[in-house]
């Protein structure tokens, strides 16, 4: 997994970083963990965590950009107009993942992302509001914590609210998966070179209201 129990591997220049790196690099070290406030954003990462689950991330990573052209670049407003002919359009695309339950999901999760949006004026502040305080978080994200804790407190909460406004495929591992994505806790390990940077985008990342 990584040079030895801390989960780190380390390049040819002596930087560490987190085992799964060498596999998505570009996404490790410029993606993944750092704060997000764009509400279309937030939606797709919510879709393409759907649509992974049974599967592993990296193929849809390598997929992200069919799902893109496929959902209008998840344009929530437009997905949540889709059409049965949409569906047929989706599943007769090649380039994504063709399960017709995830794509109706998909799309129901797009009425549910507008409607949200339009009462409380934005996805990303509701989303946000279910960042885990700092006394919920780990003192260290080691290898051990890793392996352990595929789901959180938070998001198994955050899983509850929205299963209640509707929407679907967003169980805790999912939320969780989520959660580490797009910065709302930072689950690079300790001692890989992006954890810092990461806390650093977090700390001066100005929360959505």
């Amino acid at each position: 997994m990584g040079d030895d129990n801390s989960g780190l591997v380390t390049d040819g220049g002596g930087v560490a970083r987190c085992f799964w790196q060498p596999s998505m690099p570009d996404y490790h070290d410029n993606e993944w963990g750092r704060p997000v406030a764009d509400d279309r954003r937030l939606y797709e990462k919510i879709c393409l965590e759907g649509f992974q689950a049974g599967m592993a991330w990296i193929t849809i990573l390598r997929k992200r950009e069919a799902f893109r052209a496929a959902f209008d670049d998840f344009d929530f407003e437009r997905v949540a107009r889709y059409t049965d002919r949409d569906v047929e359009r989706l599943m007769g695309d090649a380039g994504i993942v063709r399960n017709r339950g995830k794509i109706l999901s998909a799309i129901n999760n797009a009425k549910c992302a507008l409607a949200l949006a339009e009462e409380t004026g934005s996805l990303a502040g509701w989303l946000w509001k279910h960042e885990p305080p700092p006394q919920d978080r780990p003192r260290a994200v080691d290898l051990d914590y890793w392996n352990n804790n595929p789901t959180s407190a938070a998001s198994a909460a955050l899983s509850r609210a929205l299963k209640k406004r509707g929407w679907t495929f967003v169980g805790p591992t999912t939320m969780y998966a989520f959660m580490q994505a797009v910065g709302m806790v930072n689950d690079h390990l300790c001692g890989c070179a992006c954890r810092e940077e990461v806390e650093r985008a977090r700390a001066g990342f100005r929360r959505p209201a």
